[in-house]
């Protein structure tokens, strides 16, 4: 359940209107004129609420659950409950999706306005509907895209720019970088600071000054306390769609395609190129200079050190086809019990 205090619902809604919201039919007990006020787990749902399966684990929920109007799969039409109403679709999650925005919209601010403690400077761009918090610092010929959002301590630096309605969160620094629109930077994000470049010797390293950019494309979303260098001279490129979770480190001169899923403590070293529609588990660990191919799926914990094609899906350090990853390690587990049994 929603706390409240921290969110507003909006509605209440109509089963039509849910039926064209989440892109599904109606089915079930068909209750065309009942309103449904919230969206709740399966569990803690009732008459006025709707919730959602799309997971077989929770059949058992699902089949006694007093939800008013449950989102579903077609397969799983036979074991929904007598009194709910059924949103019948292909893909029940992203009807969650959908509904969970509009029960919850997120709104960028709708009238715009300026911290007096805000320090912003003379030659910056600032559009319509601007908000910028307490503390934020805005740099020399910066540009900030019309409705967008400016969290309390944030940093943006020099010359850089965000496109329209975007929303950055507090306690973020933005250096050396061009921003697409619909962006969510979340809390602690650090976008164009110096990559890992140095030449090597005895008794110092020499620094290699990075000449490039970050240039992040539309509606990506980065999570807390991430890192996203700029490059040494070719920029680092995040492609359109793109979700970063939070704690990963993406180096310099990376290039990542449209609509990738970069989920938590993974670690992308310099130059790597990683396709479109790629997934990785949570650490993955991506050596420098590698190609990922479009689609790839690599499992949490796997380490990368090789090119990719794609399509495929690779597991363990070094990444290898999961399917032949997982039968080395049955393998590896009947030979030690065989050895003990001796």
């Amino acid at each position: 359940m929603a706390d409240p205090r921290f969110f507003e619902v909006a509605g209440p809604f109509s089963l039509e209107q849910l039926a064209e919201i989440s892109g599904s039919k109606i089915g079930g007990n068909n209750q065309k004129t009942s309103e449904f006020s919230d969206i709740q787990p399966l569990s803690v749902a009732g008459a006025n609420d709707v919730s959602f399966i799309d997971n077989r684990r929770y059949v058992g929920e699902f089949s006694v659950s007093k939800a008013g109007a449950i989102l579903v799969a077609p397969e799983l039409l036979d074991q929904a409950p007598s009194q709910a109403a059924l949103l019948i679709s292909d893909n029940p999650y992203t009807g969650y999706a959908k509904l969970t925005q509009a029960f919850y919209p997120m709104e960028l601010p709708s009238e715009g306005r300026i911290d007096e403690a805000a320090r912003i400077d003379p030659s910056a761009k600032i559009g319509k509907n601007v908000k910028i918090e307490f503390g934020a610092v805005i740099g020399k010929n910066a540009i900030i895209g019309d409705n967008s959002f400016i969290g309390a301590n944030s940093y943006i630096g020099d010359a850089v720019e965000i496109g329209r309605d975007c929303e950055i969160g507090p306690n973020v620094t933005l250096t050396h970088c061009l921003i697409g629109n619909d962006n969510i930077i979340h809390p602690g994000v650090r976008v164009g600071q110096d990559g890992f470049g140095f030449s090597p010797g005895i008794p110092r390293h020499t620094k290699v000054v990075q000449l490039g950019r970050v240039l992040i494309g539309n509606e990506i979303e980065i999570g807390a306390n991430s890192a996203i260098d700029r490059g040494a001279g070719p920029d680092t490129i995040i492609g359109d769609g793109t979700k970063i979770d939070n704690l990963v480190h993406i180096a310099h001169n990376v290039q990542i395609g449209q609509g990738c899923f970069i989920t938590g403590q993974n670690g992308i070293a310099g130059s790597a190129t990683i396709g479109n529609f790629v997934a990785f588990g949570g650490q993955v660990g991506v050596s420098g200079h590698v190609t990922i191919g479009d689609g790839v799926q690599v499992a949490a914990q796997s380490g990368v050190s090789s090119n990719i094609a794609a399509g495929e899906t690779v597991a363990g350090t070094p990444a290898q086809n999961a399917r032949e990853h997982w039968k080395g390690l049955a393998m590896l587990r009947k030979l030690v019990k065989e050895k003990r049994g001796k």
